[in-house]
């Protein structure tokens, strides 16, 4: 059964690739390759032993994804296609607007196209990228799925909207199955050290910073904000590793294609790390030092976010197994062994 993954080249849509593989389907990766590398197509055959699909092209170009659906036919499609950094998001809001909700709707009419003359091999089966940034600064921690939505930038926004999208959609056409998968915040690699985050810029994200200030690339982390109401002052994320993040897609896409029920679930460990634990815990598994400076805080940041899992376990027998240790060790693996990411 074919899978298309929009972003498949991505940092989450590469270790989802290696997931479905695992687990018997046949994904094709659908990218422009404007924030990955060609590079992690020879990593994932190395790692899956087996040749990559690819379609090189932009999820925007709706007529060009509909020839992508009738041409492979795909059983589901997972959308992870778009721009992912809050910051800049803040500083470039129409970027965001246009590539995420801009490609949400040309991938859904790309889909109901083809379902309605017939060529698709199943109703249409999208299992949706979307973010806790849409719970905005919650009231309490842990969140459920049923918290107020809001949004604190323009990149949440997106994700709200899109979500609305497709609520929208199935209204309007019942047959439409979509599981929404909210990430929390995906940290880690492949434990093979192949396949990894490789930003390509400054890193918008804790995690990959830390590398680089670990293997020696950047002189030291800034920590935006230290007075928040937390235990030491910074903020509080639920970090989960992205090999757990991507077999929660597969778990998604077995049930809409097992019971073809829609869902929206909180993809996440049910706890909470602030940044300084992730800098110790980083110091332990590198045996480096990760030297920081505070900073004020950033625009659209909120104190705590970390998740209510429980009904992912419900819905789709999925949890977590992952330590932060492990997210740590993983993540200095692949960054050690690949100093500059895919590029050399």
């Amino acid at each position: 059964m074919k899978i298309l993954l929009t972003g498949g080249a991505g940092y989450i849509g590469s270790h989802t690739f290696v997931a479905l593989r695992d687990a018997g389907f046949e994904p094709v990766v659908l990218d422009n390759f404007s924030n990955s590398h060609p590079a992690v197509l020879e990593r994932l055959e190395r790692i899956t032993g087996l040749p990559v699909m690819l379609e090189r092209g932009d999820v925007l170009d709706t007529p060009w994804v509909e020839a992508v659906l009738r041409r492979h036919q795909p059983v589901g499609v997972v959308h992870f296609a778009g721009d992912k950094a809050v910051g800049e998001s803040v500083a470039q809001p129409l970027k965001y607007f246009h590539n995420n909700i801009g490609g949400a709707v040309s991938l859904m009419r790309a889909m109901t196209a083809v379902h309605a003359d017939g060529s698709a091999p199943a109703a249409p089966t999208l299992v949706f990228s979307s973010s806790a940034t849409v719970y905005g600064d919650p009231a309490s921690v842990p969140i459920t799925e049923d918290f107020p939505r809001s949004h604190t930038n323009p990149y949440g926004h997106s994700k709200l909207v899109i979500e609305d999208m497709l609520t929208a959609v199935r209204t309007a056409d019942p047959v439409w199955r979509v599981g929404t998968l909210r990430y929390f915040n995906p940290v880690g690699a492949h434990p093979s050290g192949l396949i990894g985050e490789d930003p390509a810029d400054i890193p918008n994200n804790l995690m990959p910073f830390v590398a680089q200030v670990a293997v020696g690339q950047r002189p030291y982390l800034n920590v935006y904000g230290n007075d928040y109401a937390t235990l030491d002052g910074t903020g509080v994320r639920d970090y989960i590793h992205v090999v757990d993040l991507a077999a929660g897609h597969v778990a998604a896409l077995q049930a809409l294609l097992g019971r073809g029920e829609s869902f929206t679930v909180n993809l996440g460990t049910g706890r909470g790390n602030s940044v300084l634990e992730v800098v110790k815990a980083f110091e332990t598994a590198s045996g480096r030092p990760v030297p920081y400076q505070f900073a004020p805080r950033r625009a659209g940041d909120v104190a705590q976010c970390y998740a209510n899992a429980t009904l992912a376990k419900k819905l789709l027998d999925w949890e977590a197994q992952h330590t932060l240790d492990q997210m740590c060790a993983d993540s200095w693996r692949w960054q050690s062994a690949n100093p500059n990411g895919y590029r050399g």
